[in-house]
């Protein structure tokens, strides 16, 4: 079929209005975590524990739902916080728009080549980081999780840009929409449990020893918060990430004859689902929970990342026509 260059046109420019705006939501972000609320109150709850640990008096902990609530928030830094957020959403309808009037443009799914892929991915880690502020009150912590979402919409618009135009007929198949669709919802939701994970280790370096990351640490929530995070997320993705791993196996078999070829896409992918199995299986062992658990999740959190851009980049394998054209 006919390439639309209208619609093409469009869906880019929806693209780059949607990385404006991400930046723009994230210093609004950062700006709540600097000076809101929260990070006011997290910072008086760590100092206040290490007075108790002095024989000081105890105080409330409003991270505990069994204590009173928190003052609601109303200074300006939640004000823009707030904003943050909707443009977060904002930017959000915006890069959707900008996925479907690339498909349209195409007249196929808007994941047949490296720069749709990761256009993809990115729209769901802002998803899945939505659902999480609803859940959780970690609203100011979104600027952390922003940033290399913000950072791979980059790399993938310059260096991995690909224009429209149709597939080769080897990704003209229905699993087209079955095992990429799988694995760009596992891998975009992964991205969430790697940067609790990674905020994580700054909490607790920080709970065991005050005097690191004193100005940074202590405005983090608690560190019981984070791992739940990211052993939520992470039960979400995982089997979704499985499933995209075993159609792909089958969609090799039909399309090249073999189940695994230990090609690098195929290898780094397993790597990465070894690694968030064993996450899971440290998470569920008592002697293995919190750091080490942690340490493991954000090992697979750079596995997700070097096998979402950089094996496009740097090696050559049969997915190599899904990459850089």
């Amino acid at each position: 079929m006919q390439i639309n260059e209208t619609l093409s046109q469009y869906s880019d420019w929806f693209y780059t209005t949607t990385v404006a705006i991400y930046v723009l939501a994230l210093l609004l972000s950062l700006f709540e975590q600097a000076f809101g609320a929260k990070g006011r109150q997290a910072h008086a709850r760590s100092a206040q524990k290490s007075l108790v640990g002095a024989g000081g008096p105890v105080i409330e902990d409003a991270d505990n739902p069994a204590e009173p609530e928190a003052p609601r928030e109303v200074g300006r830094p939640e004000r823009i916080g707030r904003m943050g957020a909707s443009l977060l959403v904002l930017g959000a309808l915006l890069q959707l728009t900008a996925i479907v009037l690339r498909g349209l443009a195409v007249h196929r799914a808007p994941w047949g080549n490296m720069y749709e892929y990761g256009m993809a991915v990115t729209f769901i880690t802002v998803v899945a980081w939505l659902i999480v502020i609803r859940k959780f009150p970690v609203r100011h912590l979104t600027g952390f999780l922003l940033l290399p979402v913000v950072i791979l919409m980059f790399i993938n618009g310059t260096l991995l840009y690909t224009v429209a135009a149709p597939v080769v007929p080897a990704l003209q198949s229905y699993w087209l929409y079955i095992h990429v669709s799988a694995a760009i919802i596992g891998s975009g939701v992964f991205l969430v449990p790697g940067v609790a994970s990674v905020l994580y280790l700054f909490r607790t370096a920080y709970d065991r020893n005050p005097a690191k990351f004193s100005g940074f640490g202590p405005k983090l929530p608690a560190a019981d918060v984070l791992d739940r995070i990211a052993y939520r997320a992470t039960i979400v993705a995982f089997p979704i990430f499985t499933f995209g791993v075993l159609c792909g196996a089958v969609w090799a078999e039909a399309a090249w004859g073999r189940f695994w070829g230990w090609d690098p896409k195929e290898t780094v992918a397993f790597i990465a689902w070894v690694v968030y199995a064993a996450y899971l299986h440290s998470r569920a062992t008592a002697g293995w929970r919190g750091m080490r658990a942690a340490v493991i999740n954000i090992v697979g959190f750079a596995v997700t990342i070097f096998n979402l851009f950089f094996v496009n980049l740097v090696t050559a394998g049969l997915h190599s026509y899904a990459g850089v054209n």
